[in-house]
């Protein structure tokens, strides 16, 4: 597997002022949580004129559908819907999602994200510690079952170092 190259991808989408919040582990590792992820999951605004920055990077980054042996390109109405587009792209894998936990879109989510400065000249968007550890808690899945003690190590330390 190539080493994924996630902060340039974050900065690529910063660039093209694609408005999105990082979700998914990525968030938390962003935020401190000790551990790894082997993708980005975003949320992105679904507007016709961030979705046509969303798609310029993607182009630009030779997004295709994972696992997809015809390597399909994510058009518009795939981004513009509520769907996961799961995509692998020369940096990396990165999922494109138009939801999560439920039905919480790029609005819903906005008030419980955070700006987090990730070089000198880039800020980016990720959702909130507390959020991720409910949003994880919420969905249940093993491997979402299995960070929550590092989210809540996470969460105590940042709350006693004030």
């Amino acid at each position: 597997m190539k080493r994924a190259r996630f902060a340039e991808t974050l900065q690529t989408l910063a660039d093209n002022q694609v408005e999105f919040i990082v979700v998914g582990m990525a968030a938390g590792v962003l935020q401190g949580v000790p551990l790894t992820t082997l993708d980005i999951d975003i949320v992105h605004r679904r507007t016709p004129e961030n979705v046509a920055r969303l798609l310029s990077v993607l182009s630009e980054l030779k997004a295709v559908y994972r696992n997809d042996p015809r390597n399909l390109s994510p058009s518009a109405s795939h981004l513009m819907g509520p769907g996961h587009q799961l995509l692998t792209t020369v940096n990396g894998d990165l999922d494109c999602l138009g939801s999560v936990d439920g039905d919480k879109d790029y609005d819903a989510l906005l008030g419980f994200s955070r700006e987090l400065r990730i070089t000198d000249s880039t800020l980016v968007r990720v959702l909130e510690l507390t959020t991720l550890l409910e949003v994880k808690r919420r969905a249940g899945r093993p491997k979402d079952l299995a960070v929550l003690p590092f989210l809540e190590a996470t969460i105590d330390e940042i709350r006693k170092k004030g």
